[in-house]
């Protein structure tokens, strides 16, 4: 149900069922490689091109998602997933594969947690038992799309993020064991006119503030009650554009507040630049590491705030200003006490 502007409450409680993420060479280098289900060295992982080693990856993390549930692709209702590349076709493929109804969506970096958001809705609504949230992205496609081919070598400043090769995928439904999602913040689109599509942390991060600032109002939740806040992509350069402007909202936030950027890659890990992008580093690091230590105990609420960048090659070649997103889900513990 709704509570404040613009906050689901998920009142069946329904669960994190099974997760799947399937990464590349260089985020199974990265600190957080053994917590992926899959790491492929090679990049094109057997296939024709990027664009088809992008949709293996998903197809992968789906099926590892749906097994780990213990279920099989039949028993799921319908499928939300979206990437990167024009008309989602990465998503749309590998809905041909497995079969289920799909809703294609898409807002860029933001993918997994409005997938998360809308299965639970769903899945709360008793209008699916189980929903397949998923998203995906590729370095060399992202880079052909909303850059210059890897072929090219173009040059990029610090400030550019490396666009994640991966896939993650989750199992939302009710049952008796998994994080529970509890609450989802829908972000509005802020845009304070940053232009250059190698400052996408710095574009993003107001909009990631907006959308705490948001769900600590519609909750009445503070930081206190959270054991971890990641953001989803800002990176080494946005993250603490984010800290700041938190700080002047009045929201003091301590080590517990990191991004899913940073974590993905080491700090001197070669081309990393600034830190992770792309759909499948907020869905890598959150299906992947976070909500493991949740099962594990060692931690009962956290935040995931996954943060989108919605330019376009045309937009920025038209000296567009770049117009961002941030979508909020909260995942908790079975027993908060």
């Amino acid at each position: 149900m709704l509570i404040g502007q613009q906050t689901w409450e998920f009142t069946s409680r329904p669960r994190v069922l099974g997760t799947g993420t399937a990464v590349g060479e260089k985020e199974g280098a990265g600190p957080l490689g053994t917590e992926f289900d899959l790491v492929f060295t090679d990049p094109y992982l057997g296939q024709e091109s990027w664009e088809k080693a992008e949709r293996k990856l998903l197809e992968q993390a789906q099926e590892m998602a749906v097994q780990k549930a213990g279920l099989s692709m039949e028993s799921v209702d319908v499928s939300i997933s979206g990437d990167l590349l024009p008309h989602i076709i990465s998503a749309n493929f590998a809905a041909r594969t497995n079969g289920k109804p799909l809703l294609g969506i898409y807002s860029a970096c933001a993918t997994s947690m409005e997938a998360v958001a809308l299965s639970a809705l769903l899945v709360d609504a008793r209008a699916a038992k189980y929903a397949l949230a998923s998203t995906s992205s590729h370095n060399s496609t992202a880079e052909r799309v909303f850059r210059y081919p890897t072929e090219y070598g173009g040059q990029k400043p610090p400030t550019a993020h490396c666009t994640v090769t991966g896939a993650g995928a989750a199992v939302i439904g009710h049952g008796i064991n998994g994080p529970i999602v509890r609450y989802a913040t829908i972000g509005k689109v802020l845009d304070l006119g940053v232009k250059s599509p190698w400052e996408m942390g710095a574009a993003m991060a107001p909009a990631a503030t907006d959308t705490i600032v948001a769900h600590f109002r519609d909750t009445g939740l503070t930081v206190n009650d959270y054991d971890f806040i990641a953001t989803g992509d800002l990176a080494r350069v946005g993250h603490p554009i984010a800290r700041e402007l938190l700080k002047h909202q009045g929201i003091e936030l301590d080590e517990r507040f990191s991004d899913c950027g940073i974590l993905m890659y080491h700090e001197d890990q070669p081309e990393v630049f600034s830190g992770g992008s792309g759909p499948a580093c907020c869905a890598c690091v959150t299906f992947g590491h976070l909500l493991r230590r949740i099962q594990r105990g060692e931690w009962k609420r956290i935040l995931v705030v996954a943060t989108g960048a919605l330019l376009s090659t045309v937009s920025a070649q038209q000296s567009e200003t770049i117009p961002c997103i941030a979508h909020a889900v909260t995942f908790e513990a079975e027993n908060l006490s």
